[in-house]
C-alpha cells in the first residue's frame, strides 16, 4: 500500500518480484486498473483515496475502505510505505485482524517540525509502530534515531541488507560519457566546469535555500563552478532561489522534474545534498553508482548512505559556511573527487544493488511466511483467540494485581532491584519481544567472578515462585501487547534458533505462550526432543477449543506442582541441538492418551 509516486520512484521491482512468488494485490490512489501491468507486474490495482494531506473525512473513508478489503480478501500480509499510507493500513489492518502487518520507514516528516505539530506526527509514527506487526527502517541510523526517540521498540524492527528502500539499478545508474556530453552542450556551459548538482523535491526540509547561499560564495572562488537543480518544486522555492543567486544567476540552472536523474549525475561532478532530514539518501547511493562523489549534511539517514571521508564528506547540517568549505575543498581537487568517485562506484555495486535490496526483501517475506501455519490462526478464529488473550490477560493482571504488589516487594527485599528479569525472545516466525518475568535468581558467582549454575542461584521465594508460577505474571503484559498468547509454544532463547531442525523450527509458526500443550504433557520433567514433539503436534492441530483445554489442564498442573524441574535439575538443562540430524528425526505420535483424543 503506496503512493504511485514511490511505486514507480522505488518499489517496481520489489513488487515485481513479489509478484512472481505471491498474489499481489496494491491498494492507491489511482483509478488506472492497468497501473501495474503498465510497469510490467502481475497483480491488482485497488484505488484508496491516500493524500499527503490531513483530511479527517477523506482519511477516515479511507480506512473504512481499507477495512472491508482486509476483512473480505483475508490478506495473509499487508505492506505500507510512507507515513500516511502506514498509519491508515496500520489502523485498517489491526482491526481487520490481519495477521502480519508491516510498515517501512523511509523518513520522519516531525523531526523538523516544533510544538504540537511535532508531537502529533510523532504519535502517528508511535501508532504505526504499535499497530503493526513487523517494522522495517530503511537505513540502520533511521532504526537507532527511532529506537533512542521511544517511537518503536528494538526487536520489532529490521533493516535489510545495510539500508535503502530498494537499492540501485546498476543497468540504470553508471557512468555516461555521451549523456555526459550531450547534457552540458545543451545546458551551454564549458566543457572544463565544475558541476555541483542537486537532485530531490525542492523543499525547506532538503537545505536548498543553504545550498543556494553556499554556491554564491563558492562561486567567487571556483570561477568555472555551476549548481543543477533538479526535482519538483512543491513550495515556490525555485523562485526565491532565483532571487537569491541575482549576481550569478547564469551559473545556476532549474531542470524541473526528470525522469531520467542518472543522466545528471552522469554530467555532474559532485553531488550536494545539504537536507535537514532523510530515511535513507538514495539520491546519494544512485549518484555514487554512477561515479561521483557526495557532500551531504551529517544526519541520520544520510551517515547510511555516504562514508565521510571515504564515498564523500559530510558537513553540519544548515551550516552554511561548512558547505562552503566543503564545497570549495572538493573542487580544487581533483585526485581527492577521483578518489571518493570510484570508491563510492564500488560500494554502491557491493552493498546496494537493487539485486541485493530485492533478494533481502524476498528473503524477509520466505521467513516470515515459513511453515505449514498460514491460515489456522487468521481470520475469525485468530480474532477470537486475540479477544480471548485481551480479556483473559487484563482480567486477570486487575484480579492478581495485590499478588503482584507483593511478589514484587518480596523479590525487593531479598533479591534487590532489578524486581523485573527481561531477555529478548524469539516470537512467531521468530520475530524478536522482549519477554519480562519477575525474577527469581540472584547474581552470585564463585571466586574466581563466574556465574554460579542455577541451582547455585535460584533462591528460595524464587523456588516457591516457580512452583507457585507467581514467576509468570509479568508476561500477561506480554499478552496484552500481543507479543505472545496465553497459549503456544513456550518461547525460549534466540541462540537457541540455529539449532533446531527444520521440522523442530515449525514451533514459531504460531505465536507463543504463556503455557502450551508441552507444559501440560511433562513441564520441565521431559527432554528437550519430546517438548519440541508437543509443540509441532500443538501447531498442526491447533483450535480455540485445544487452547480451552490446555489452560484448564494447566490450572490443575499448577496445584499438583507438577514437572516443575527437570530431572536432578533446578532448571531444564540448555538445549545444544537436535540427538539426531534433520534428515534422521522422525517425529511419532505422542503416545498420552489426551492427546489421542484430539487426533
Amino acid at each position: 500500500m503506496s503512493e504511485p509516486i514511490t511505486v514507480r520512484a522505488f518499489l517496481i521491482d520489489q513488487l515485481r518480484a513479489l509478484s512472481e512468488r505471491y498474489d499481489l494485490t496494491l491498494a492507491t490512489n489511482t483509478k488506472d486498473e492497468r497501473f501495474l501491468t503498465a510497469l510490467g507486474i502481475s497483480g491488482r490495482v485497488i484505488s484508496v483515496p491516500l493524500e499527503r494531506a490531513i483530511s479527517p473525512k477523506q482519511d477516515l473513508a479511507a480506512i473504512v475502505k481499507l477495512w472491508w478489503l482486509f476483512r473480505t480478501e483475508k490478506f495473509d500480509s499487508i505492506h505500507s510505505v510512507t507515513p500516511k499510507a502506514g498509519l491508515l493500513a496500520a489502523l485498517a489492518g489491526a482491526f481487520a485482524w490481519v495477521p502480519n502487518r508491516l510498515h517501512t520507514f523511509t523518513g520522519q516528516v516531525w523531526v523538523t517540525r516544533t510544538g504540537i505539530m511535532r508531537s502529533v506526527l510523532r504519535l502517528a509514527d508511535k501508532v504505526i509502530a504499535t499497530m503493526d506487526t513487523h517494522l522495517l527502517a530503511d537505513s540502520l541510523s533511521q532504526r537507532e534515531f527511532l529506537i533512542s526517540e521511544k517511537v518503536l521498540r528494538a526487536e520489532k524492527c529490521s533493516v535489510l541488507g545495510k539500508g535503502s528502500i530498494s537499492g540501485v539499478d546498476l543497468s540504470r545508474f553508471h557512468p555516461d560519457l555521451k549523456a555526459r556530453v550531450r547534457l552540458r552542450q545543451g545546458s551551454g556551459i564549458p566543457p572544463d566546469a565544475l558541476v555541483f548538482l542537486f537532485i530531490g523535491r525542492l523543499t525547506r526540509d532538503k537545505g536548498v535555500h543553504d545550498l543556494a547561499r553556499a554556491f554564491g560564495e563558492v562561486v567567487a572562488r571556483i570561477p568555472n563552478a555551476y549548481l543543477w537543480i533538479v526535482g519538483p518544486d512543491e513550495q515556490g522555492i525555485a523562485e526565491e532561489v532565483i532571487q537569491m543567486s541575482s549576481g550569478y544567476s547564469d551559473r545556476v540552472m532549474f531542470f524541473g522534474s526528470s525522469s531520467t536523474p542518472e543522466q545528471f549525475m552522469a554530467a555532474a561532478d559532485v553531488l550536494s545534498l545539504p537536507s535537514y532530514r532523510e530515511g535513507f539518501g538514495s539520491v546519494a547511493i544512485e549518484a555514487a553508482a554512477v561515479g561521483i562523489p557526495a557532500i551531504v549534511s551529517r544526519i541520520y539517514g544520510l551517515t547510511d548512505a555516504v562514508q565521510d571521508g571515504v564515498t564523500g564528506v559530510f558537513h553540519t547540517a544548515r551550516n552554511v559556511e561548512e558547505i562552503t568549505d566543503r564545497m570549495v575543498g572538493i573542487a580544487r581537487d581533483p585526485a581527492l573527487r577521483c578518489r571518493l568517485g570510484e570508491n563510492a562506484r564500488r560500494r554502491a555495486h557491493e552493498d546496494f544493488s537493487k539485486d541485493v535490496l530485492t533478494s533481502a526483501l524476498i528473503e524477509f517475506y520466505s521467513r516470515l511466511f515459513s511453515g505449514g501455519l498460514r491460515g489456522r490462526q487468521r481470520g475469525w478464529r485468530g480474532g477470537v483467540k486475540r479477544a480471548m488473550d485481551v480479556l483473559c490477560a487484563g482480567a486477570m493482571l486487575v484480579l492478581a494485581s495485590p499478588a503482584l504488589a507483593v511478589v514484587a516487594l518480596l523479590i525487593r527485599l531479598t533479591l534487590g532491584k532489578p524486581v523485573l528479569f527481561r531477555q529478548i525472545r524469539p516470537g512467531r516466525h521468530e520475530q524478536p519481544f522482549t519477554l519480562i518475568k519477575f525474577r527469581t535468581m540472584s547474581d552470585r558467582r564463585d571466586l574466581d567472578g563466574k556465574m554460579l549454575p542455577d541451582a547455585g542461584r535460584l533462591t528460595r521465594i524464587g523456588r516457591l515462585l516457580r512452583a507457585t508460577s507467581l514467576d509468570e505474571l509479568p508476561q500477561l503484559w506480554n499478552v496484552l501487547r500481543g507479543d505472545i498468547s496465553l497459549v503456544g509454544p513456550r518461547p525460549l532463547l534466540m541462540e537457541y534458533l540455529p539449532r533446531y531442525s527444520p521440522e523442530q523450527a515449525r514451533r514459531h509458526d504460531v505465536i507463543p505462550g504463556i503455557t502450551g500443550w508441552a507444559q501440560v504433557n511433562g513441564r520441565n520433567g521431559i527432554d528437550w526432543e519430546k517438548k519440541f514433539e508437543h509443540d509441532v503436534w500443538y501447531v498442526d492441530h491447533w483450535s480455540l477449543w485445544l487452547d480451552i483445554r490446555i489452560l484448564s489442564m494447566t490450572i490443575w498442573k499448577v496445584l499438583c506442582r507438577q514437572g516443575i524441574s527437570s530431572a536432578n535439575q533446578a532448571t531444564m538443562p540448555e538445549f545444544k541441538g537436535s540427538r539426531h540430524s534433520a534428515s534422521e528425526i522422525e517425529f511419532v505420535p505422542i503416545p498420552s492418551e489426551s492427546q489421542k483424543e484430539y487426533k
